[in-house]
């Protein structure tokens, strides 16, 4: 069931051994996870991880500091950058349905080192994201309770390491609190997770369809209030670096990408999909179609209602509402972003659990991560993990620098499954396909290459441009911290594949046969 490319001999060769794609579709009947989720269950899914931090939370970042009302362009370049990566994301769930998403299409399609990086990369990437909304969570909740009248300490809902954004780069300081209120976010959704898949479907799609509601109450409130003198000029002259221009609209769409990442989750459902080749590319296709146009219309309104430079907070809706004085409706709209938030949360943990599963099943990482517990049939003892890893990253980081870290990972996620769908195109040509990426290709020699896939890889590198060019510049002004997080984690997958991963893969024959285990 294991196929070994022949690299996979001794030594440093079996790291590009690949397995079969015969053995994934296999090991899809086998995991133990039951087929509870349908179409509708999958568009809700990627609607419940898109709508969250990119419309609660970065908007305002993305527009006081670098894209004014030009956001919305923003908004649309990343939607468009991660719409072509969403097709190649669609195609290959459709021909490989498992758990797992990108590191499982990576493995059958290039190889094993190249696979476990990219399940790093997710696992990274996940993790970050998730502290980011519970920062947001923070933030919203701290705007709610003031309307009643109590006040959350700062001490208790700020980061201890600060950052202040200015035209020269990110600025980073050490301060003396921490958002113990994120952290106790994370652990809320770490419990819900636990529970099941059903019971977490049931709790996202209430959640899902409340915040759609108040969104949509926001907009036909909100459209009365706008001051069309706020988006001019929609593009703000460039004040230097990436501070406004278009230099500005295109770092933060950099910023805004990762906001995109509810498709991606979906993929990750393949194992637990009732018809995973129908009901897979409709719903990343749905909820990324669908979640395009609610973040371009609502971020019209919030820009249109509050002065751009007023917006660098972690509630940047909360302070749109309060500016049309209507405190009930705040409030309505406060609660939410809130569900909004709690829902994003909830379809991240669930993201990072699966892709953990699938690396665990292929002996990658220790049989914690895929063992299902008796009563509920979840990888708990991995979902908790990651909790806790999460918690921290929220208690200690702020805002603007775990934007940036989700970002990069985010990026190079979505450029490797566009090369994904390039490689298996020309190596497995004859393989079924109930989805194809659309508008066809060219070829050079013997090799094709697909105008999609090519635009993807072209458009998520752009996306991770910005970022690596501004963390590379805070470095060489002191500002090492972001450097440090992304070579120290490096550097702990690496020693972690070389003195485990490599040795218990059971592509090499370590390890026992993948049958999930039950605590």
């Amino acid at each position: 069931m294991l196929q070994n490319a022949p690299a996979c001999g001794r030594g440093l060769g079996r790291m590009f051994g690949r397995r079969s794609i015969e053995s994934l579709q296999s090991d899809a009947q086998t995991t133990g996870l039951p087929r509870t989720l349908s179409a509708f269950n999958l568009v809700l899914l990627g609607i419940g991880c898109i709508v969250g931090a990119g419309i609660y939370v970065l908007p305002g970042l993305a527009a006081a500091h670098y894209a004014g009302p030009g956001v919305m362009l923003s908004f649309l370049l990343a939607g468009a950058a991660c719409a072509l990566a969403a097709l190649c994301y669609a195609e290959l769930a459709s021909t490989m349905p498992v758990s797992g998403s990108a590191y499982a299409y990576c493995y059958a399609a290039i190889g094993e080192v190249f696979a476990w990086s990219l399940g790093c990369l997710l696992l990274f990437e996940y993790g970050i994201a998730a502290a980011l909304l519970a920062v947001g969570f923070s933030g919203y909740l701290g705007s709610l309770l003031r309307d009643f009248g109590v006040t959350i300490p700062a001490a208790l809902s700020t980061p201890l390491v600060q950052a202040d954004v200015t035209p020269g780069g990110t600025l980073l300081h050490v301060g003396t609190s921490v958002n113990l209120v994120a952290a106790l976010a994370i652990a809320g959704v770490t419990t819900v997770l636990v529970r099941g898949v059903q019971a977490s479907a049931l709790v996202n799609n209430i959640l899902v369809l409340l915040k759609i509601t108040v969104l949509g109450g926001l907009v036909v409130v909100g459209v009365s209030a706008v001051e069309p003198s706020n988006w001019v000029p929609l593009v703000p002259p460039n004040e230097g670096g990436f501070a406004f221009g278009w230099q500005g609209v295109v770092r933060a769409a950099s910023i805004l990408f990762f906001a995109y990442i509810g498709f991606e989750t979906v993929s990750t459902a393949a194992a637990e999909a009732r018809n995973p080749q129908r009901d897979l590319p409709v719903g990343i296709l749905g909820s990324l179609a669908a979640c395009t146009l609610i973040y371009v219309v609502v971020a019209a309104v919030l820009t249109g209602i509050v002065p751009y430079r007023e917006l660098g907070v972690p509630d940047p809706i909360a302070l749109a509402i309060d500016r049309l004085e209507m405190p009930v409706l705040a409030s309505l709209v406060k609660v939410g972003a809130l569900a909004g938030l709690t829902s994003v949360l909830l379809v991240n943990a669930f993201g990072q659990s699966r892709v953990a599963f699938a690396m665990s099943r292929d002996g990658l990482l220790p049989p914690l991560f895929s063992r299902l517990g008796a009563r509920v049939a979840t990888p708990a003892a991995g979902i908790v993990l990651f909790g806790v890893v999460s918690a921290v990253g929220a208690a200690l980081l702020p805002l603007s620098l775990l934007g940036d870290l989700t970002s990069i990972g985010t990026a190079l996620a979505f450029a490797t499954v566009c090369l994904t769908v390039l490689w298996l195109r020309n190596t497995r040509p004859e393989l079924e396909r109930p989805f194809r990426v659309p508008l066809g290709g060219f070829h050079v020699g013997d090799v094709w290459i697909g105008w999609v896939p090519l635009g993807g890889m072209i458009l998520c590198l752009g996306m991770a441009a910005p970022v690596a060019i501004d963390v590379t510049g805070q470095a060489l002004r002191g500002q090492v911290l972001p450097v440090l997080i992304i070579a120290g984690y490096a550097g702990a997958c690496t020693l972690v594949y070389f003195s485990y991963a490599l040795k218990n893969s059971k592509l090499h024959g370590g390890g026992a046969a993948p049958v999930t285990q039950r605590a």
